[in-house]
């Protein structure tokens, strides 16, 4: 038989299969092609020598319904991983919260531990210096002035520390 020129649409119909499926099939056999005066393509086909036969509608639709179903386990498996992901950012943010209280806690008992150990090298100081002193500075004793200071000292370490 002599070849014909006919459009997708045309040997579509020939070929019981739609336009789209007679372009791939032209692409695929490389076919020669051209233009017609109205600007749809024109396929040069021998329908003598193409052995094509479509699939059945059924197959198609039966891949269809399993991919619908696969489509469907997945969804399902998202929702369930989105559930799980946001129980986890949940625990994260309790255990972020948790983790800066106890900071704060640490700086502040650190704070505590600074200020101890600063009053107790005062108090040793003020001992060491207690027992070496005898003498008087401005008319009072080592004895009578240094424990105002100590006081005065300690309670600024206490309200430093508790800032």
């Amino acid at each position: 038989m002599p070849t014909e020129s006919l459009t997708y649409a045309e040997l579509g119909a020939r070929l019981t299969i739609s336009p789209k499926a007679a372009r791939s099939l032209a692409e695929r056999l490389h076919l020669p092609r051209s233009l017609s005066e109205d600007g749809k393509a024109l396929v040069d086909v021998d329908l003598t020598q193409i052995r094509h036969t479509p699939r059945p509608p059924g197959h198609r639709e039966a891949g269809n319904v399993a991919l619908a179903a696969r489509i469907m386990a997945l969804q399902t498996e998202i929702t369930r991983l989105e559930a799980m992901a946001a129980r986890h950012r949940d625990d994260y943010e309790r255990e972020r919260e948790r983790g800066d209280r106890l900071m704060v806690e640490l700086l502040q008992a650190t704070a505590e531990t600074m200020a101890a150990k600063e009053a107790t090298a005062r108090l040793e100081g003020f001992l060491r210096a207690d027992g070496r002193a005898g003498g008087s500075v401005n008319g009072h004793t080592l004895v009578e002035r240094r424990p105002g200071n100590l006081a005065a000292d300690l309670v600024a370490a206490d309200r430093k520390a508790s800032r």
